[in-house]
């Protein structure tokens, strides 16, 4: 525990030095500001004002940025480290690979998370001392949601960066796989229902596979108990889980594909050549 600590803690430190975090943390603010200055406080839309619609644009916002950047600044974890020669030197010292790999995970998963987090924090803060209200409870759904595509996509991240051989390798392998499941949320998708007549339930099922989809969906859940802009795939979801139990499967669903990635990656690490 004390060596998974250590370097979790190692990660976190050599990650807010580099210049990456520092504009990763200026997007996120930038986008909460700029929300806060376009007015989105003061207007309605479907009866949400506030706080809970800027909640709503940068939860959407959040969908194409989150993902792209966790990937990014994740591949180059290991594979960096192992170009670099780092593993040289870790195996030369008392941690124990597992704490290693684990601990880095934890760290990257503390420094992407914090400003997006952050973002959030500073606005319902500015709302209370504004007086314009705070939806804690939909503040605290839409938390549990970025937790849960942080962790998925740093999961991939990490994956890929065991498998890669090079930096470069693995930041092309995460940029494909960003853009497969960018597309998987509309159009290919409807090419394979209109193509292979594919029932509705299935091609729900796996588009609901995609933690991106499944994020964007309960996003919008949130925002409209009756998803009414997905058209007939919406009877299927409700109809098959319903509102609280889609929010469940919305959760979990991307947890445990992104620890599932991750321990692959491990396993690949673990039994590949180090150094």
């Amino acid at each position: 525990m004390r060596a998974f600590l250590r370097a979790a803690r190692l990660d976190i430190t050599e990650s807010l030095r580099a210049r990456w975090f520092l504009f990763y943390s200026m997007v996120f603010g930038g986008i909460v500001v700029l929300l806060f200055v376009f007015g989105l406080t003061e207007s309605r839309i479907l009866g949400f004002t506030g706080l809970s619609r800027l909640l709503v644009t940068y939860i959407q916002l959040c969908v194409a940025i989150l993902p792209i950047f966790v990937l990014i600044t994740t591949v180059r974890s290991v594979a960096g480290d192992r170009e670099a020669g780092v593993f040289e030197y870790m195996l030369s010292l008392p941690v124990g690979l597992a704490a290693w790999y684990w601990g880095k995970m934890v760290g990257r998963f503390t420094v992407v998370f914090l400003p997006v987090f952050l973002a959030m924090g500073g606005a319902a803060l500015w709302s209370e001392y504004s007086e314009i209200g705070v939806p804690w409870d939909l503040f605290m759904v839409y938390t549990a949601l970025l937790v849960s595509l942080s962790w998925s996509f740093l999961g991939f991240g990490m994956l890929i960066s065991a498998a890669a051989r090079s930096p470069d390798v693995a930041q092309t392998g995460a940029f494909l796989l960003w853009l497969v499941l960018l597309l998987f949320l509309d159009l290919i998708l409807l090419g394979i229902m209109v193509r292979e007549q594919l029932p509705l339930e299935a091609v729900v099922a796996i588009a609901l596979a995609n933690p991106l989809q499944s994020f964007r969906t309960a996003a919008i859940l949130l925002f409209d108990p009756q998803m009414v802009v997905l058209g007939p795939a919406a009877y299927v979801i409700l109809d098959e889980l319903g509102a609280r139990g889609y929010l469940a499967f919305a959760l979990i669903w991307p947890l445990a594909l992104g620890t599932g990635a991750a321990g692959w990656g491990y396993h690949l690490f673990r039994r590949g050549d180090l150094p």
